[in-house]
């Protein structure tokens, strides 16, 4: 059932909610890339139409690497990734579950894994299997 999350950065500056159903298979993922893995991050992918920044538009600055796509946004007073621009969804946000105001580790546990330390393969993989899923 969708549900609506708030959270932010760890000094407050910023802040977002999101509107998501976390009780569906694969809702929070778990990227193995290098900076997935030193941020920690759980991924959480949204439409934009179920992402509103509440505040901190100015108090962030974005980190590209590799081919650009990903827009690795985190807040430039406090350092916290709470959410970014995915280069596998671009079209989407991904939030860092445990940016989220109500995060339980004991049940927000990934159950996606994309292997981002072989980007292309993976993506590859994810976009074969869609089609399959879309075209039984």
């Amino acid at each position: 059932m969708m549900q609506t999350y708030e959270g932010g950065c760890h000094c407050g500056k910023v802040r977002f909610r999101i509107r998501a159903d976390l009780d569906v298979p694969g809702a929070i993922g778990e990227c193995s890339c290098s900076i997935c893995t030193k941020k920690g991050i759980l991924h959480i992918t949204t439409a934009p139409e179920n992402f509103t920044l509440l505040r901190g538009d100015g108090e962030m600055t974005t980190y590209r690497f590799n081919s650009g796509t990903a827009q690795h946004t985190f807040c430039t007073t406090c350092g916290m990734h709470p959410f970014y621009v995915p280069r596998a969804d671009p079209d989407k946000f991904s939030v860092n579950a445990r940016c989220l105001d109500d995060y339980d580790a004991a049940t927000m546990r990934p159950t996606r894994v994309f292997d981002g330390r072989d980007w292309e393969a993976a993506f590859a993989a994810r976009e074969r299997q869609t089609r399959a899923q879309d075209n039984p």
